[in-house]
């Protein structure tokens, strides 16, 4: 399927502009919409190319720029730095994201009325934290996503269907997070699924992911066979339930 890209331009409460990619089939029409929440390194190839993946499968998807103008990093301390700047203010974050999510819907090529949010790595605390406060998305879909919470799931809160897909060999965000996530989920009543990858690190979508990790001595790696069954799992969901 064709499709057709361009940037979206908003500003937060601080000032600060943010500069999201967007992508669409160019055949016409309003698609079910989904936002992408990027790993710690910033708004990315990899997540732009996921956007423009989705918008092949007949979605309207953007590619969220969470630091503002766009900024990306492939140093791990100076992404920590620019992740932890939004952990610590969950405010802005919340902020950032709903944004982000308000810009999709309001696209002439999205229908706002059928959302669903994937993220990988801190991406994926960006989309559960807002399945979290009860964000009316329809699914959630995380890779080698940060599970834990700011604070723990309300019962009920979480409107759609959740998707979590791990790495068992993944030693930033361990089994133990993952089965700390399932307790959570439980109690919170919510719609849930959890596949894991044998021999699978963090990052295991990103192509770039072990060159990456060897650069800043972080534990990533790539892996073709995970990344491919864990997309099409996201597909299989989406299909489903948008």
């Amino acid at each position: 399927m064709s499709i057709l890209t361009r940037t979206v331009s908003y500003t937060d409460s601080s000032g600060t502009t943010l500069q999201s990619h967007f992508a669409y089939p160019a055949q016409g029409g309003k698609a079910a919409a989904v936002l992408v929440a990027p790993e710690w390194w910033g708004l990315s190839k990899h997540a732009k190319s996921s956007a423009e993946r989705l918008a092949e499968q007949g979605y309207a998807a953007l590619a969220a720029d969470l630091y503002g103008n766009a900024m990306l990093t492939e140093d791990a301390t100076v992404a920590g730095e620019n992740m932890m700047k939004l952990v610590n203010n969950p405010e802005l974050l919340a902020e950032r994201t709903q944004l982000a999510l308000d810009a999709l819907a309001a696209q002439a090529e999205s229908d706002g009325g059928r959302l669903a949010a994937i993220g990988f790595c801190f991406g994926g605390r960006v989309v559960l934290e807002a399945a979290r406060r009860g964000t009316p998305l329809k699914a959630v879909a995380t890779f080698h996503g940060n599970l834990t919470p700011s604070k723990p799931a309300e019962k009920g809160t979480i409107k759609g269907e959740l998707l979590i897909e791990h790495g068992e060999s993944d030693t930033l965000v361990t089994m133990e997070d993952v089965e700390a996530f399932r307790v959570e989920m439980q109690a919170a009543e919510a719609r849930f699924h959890i596949d894991v990858f044998p021999n699978a690190k963090h990052g295991f979508t990103n192509p770039k992911a072990t060159h990456n990790g060897e650069r800043n001595g972080v534990d990533l790696g790539y892996q073709q066979e995970a990344a491919e069954q864990s997309w099409q799992n996201m597909l299989d969901l989406f299909k489903r339930v948008l």
